[in-house]
């Protein structure tokens, strides 16, 4: 991660023990306003998280819950589609160039985690919080008039284009 972040809280690795309790981040107006610009958001109110950071076999993890009030357009209408994000996280900072040692294999459990690379020195929890919430967004947000909009411009729906459809209008003509 960069520091060109628009919301960059960077977090030295020499400093991890200041992290151990859970800090909390919030961005500011200009902050919430560039992330909405990058991600193609009609609004971003608010956008913060807390988080603990703990140092396990050579990773860097963070442990920890975001919250945010967004609103997206509407994929069919282009109105606002308002939206809260209110979830827990946990990432796994790993030194950039690091590799497991041939032959090790990488068990996957119930607490699988998004892993994220970083240069040795720095780690960015504001940047990696923008992106939890990046994927923790609706990713087709729809209005509720969108299903009637779509109709209008002659959009089946899901059921209207199921293979199976065809078979079942067959059936309603005996």
């Amino acid at each position: 991660m960069t520091n060109s972040s628009e919301f960059s809280r960077p977090v030295r690795v020499d400093q991890l023990a200041r992290h151990a309790q859970p800090v909390t981040i919030t961005a500011d107006a200009a902050e919430r306003e560039a992330l909405a610009k990058r991600f193609h958001l009609l609004a971003l109110d608010r956008l913060e998280a807390d988080y603990a950071l703990s140092e396990e076999n050579g990773a860097i993890f963070a442990r920890g819950r975001v919250r945010a009030a967004l609103a997206q357009p509407c994929v069919a209408t282009g109105v606002p589609v308002p939206e809260t994000v209110d979830t827990d996280f946990l990432l796994r900072f790993v030194k950039e160039g690091t590799e497991a040692p041939e032959g090790d294999e990488l068990e996957l459990d119930a607490e699988d985690c998004d892993t994220i690379g970083y240069d040795g020195l720095v780690i960015d929890m504001g940047e990696a919080v923008a992106e939890t919430v990046a994927l923790a967004m609706t990713p087709y947000p729809r209005s509720p008039e969108a299903d009637s909009l779509l109709r209008e411009a002659g959009v089946l729906t899901e059921e209207q284009a199921s293979p199976f459809a065809a078979l079942l209008s067959l059936k309603d003509r005996k």
